[in-house]
């Protein structure tokens, strides 16, 4: 029966990455298309900001919802709104009225849909899978991921010479069709009788928190995690593209190297985590990788001037992810009870991922009013900083890099000694 179940994931896995193929190209087309029509990074940070407020507001409240409802109904009318937005995209482009501000109320509802589909997906990834292959699944996950970003790129800017952004809206929309038909009619997500009813949403977020409050180690790791994404997506979420864009004259190919080398790096980190044993010392392994991908990733994005030093970067800064997130999960999965897991999930991406949007828009706003212009101010910190990250356009931007770099090794580190985190090794 397992062996059965397993199966349908896989098939579930392959659908739901072709369906993510075609979102990324759309992403990449249009942070492109954003950045060229306003020439500023706070743009860009807006589009992600807008996707993650409402998704971490709501998930504090659908985690009961996810537990007493059918997860794959959930997934396919989440699916389904998500498309409608692509479509909406695509509406306004040809009738020559797309303006950024169209794509925030567009990526603010596909927030609101992210909020149902991500818990629920992670339920069902629980009742697909068994519980020792769910380390090996987070290494698929993290390898097709990857994949995406590598080739997600060149096939934009392929389809994009060929039809335009029409043409790529449209294969998004084909491979969401796609992946909509395998969940529809091949995969089945069996659903567990719930023992209890809620009578409002506080009544769930209630329960989440109260398993929380016992397992202090898993809430522990939730909490300094979202510090960890933080300063992560201070940098890399929003400020990486205009980055590379800035220090190489608007090379939208060096770009898209650097890009296809952190999905790379993704690539070698997930293929590697779903063929090896799982680890013995899991919370170690996950903080151990976080300090290493700060380390190297954000230190070296930072004095790297040319397209090859912020490939490796981009290979150092990635390939620690799949560590992370497979001995994560692991966690996660073998603590929580299968009954408890939609609340928890829920509740896990309010704490986790509630930092992003404050680093989204403060990394947007540091980039273009603090840090780019006091790199040409002519300061005497500028001046050391300067010869370390230099002084052309986008130095401000690198030195965001450095700190976060130094900020995010120091807190992973830290984080590997709490006495609570350890016993979950």
């Amino acid at each position: 029966m397992e062996e059965k179940l397993f199966r349908k994931y896989i098939i579930l896995w392959i659908s739901q990455s072709v369906s993510g193929l075609g979102s990324s190209m759309t992403g990449f087309a249009l942070v492109l298309w954003a950045y060229g029509q306003s020439r500023s990074a706070m743009s860009v940070s807006m589009m992600s900001f807008c996707n993650y407020v409402p998704y971490v507001i709501l998930s504090l409240f659908v985690g009961s919802f996810i537990d007493r409802h059918n997860k794959k109904t959930i997934m396919l009318a989440s699916d389904s709104i998500a498309a409608i937005g692509s479509m909406t995209v695509l509406a306004f482009l040809l009738m020559g009225r797309l303006a950024v501000w169209n794509i925030y109320v567009i990526n603010a509802v596909i927030g609101i849909t992210n909020a149902f589909q991500q818990p629920a997906s992670a339920v069902a990834t629980g009742r697909l899978v068994p519980k020792e292959k769910i380390s090996n699944v987070s290494g698929m996950n993290s390898f097709s991921n990857n994949l995406i970003v590598v080739f997600s790129p060149m096939l934009a800017a392929f389809f994009f010479a060929s039809g335009g952004l029409p043409l790529i809206l449209l294969i998004d929309l084909a491979s969401f069709a796609f992946a909509f038909c395998v969940l529809l009619f091949f995969i089945t997500i069996p659903e567990h009788a719930q023992e209890k009813t809620y009578s409002s949403p506080f009544a769930g977020i209630a329960e989440g928190f109260a398993f929380l409050k016992k397992e202090k180690g898993i809430l522990y790791m939730m909490l300094t995690m979202a510090l960890i994404n933080f300063f992560s997506r201070l940098t890399y979420e929003n400020i990486l593209s205009p980055m590379i864009l800035s220090r190489s004259s608007g090379d939208s190919i060096a770009l898209g190297i650097v890009n296809a080398c952190m999905g790379a790096g993704g690539i070698a980190g997930g293929i590697i985590v779903s063929v090896k044993k799982e680890s013995h010392h899991k919370a170690t392994a996950i903080y151990a990788s976080a300090a290493l991908s700060f380390l190297f990733g954000d230190l070296m994005m930072a004095v790297g001037k040319n397209v090859f030093c912020w490939s490796v970067a981009a290979v150092a800064a990635s390939l620690p992810i799949p560590f992370i997130m497979a001995n994560q999960n692991t966690i996660l999965y073998r603590k929580i009870p299968s009954s408890l897991q939609g609340r928890v999930f829920a509740v896990r991406n309010a704490i986790q991922y509630g930092t992003i949007p404050f680093g989204i828009i403060l990394g947007g706003y540091m980039a273009d009013y603090v840090f780019e212009p006091f790199m040409v101010s002519g300061n005497g910190l500028a001046g050391i900083l300067g010869t370390i990250v230099g002084n052309v356009s986008g130095s401000g931007m690198a030195a965001m890099f450095l700190c976060t770099g130094i900020c995010g090794f120091t807190v992973s580190m830290l984080s590997c000694f709490n006495r609570e985190i350890k016993k979950m090794n």
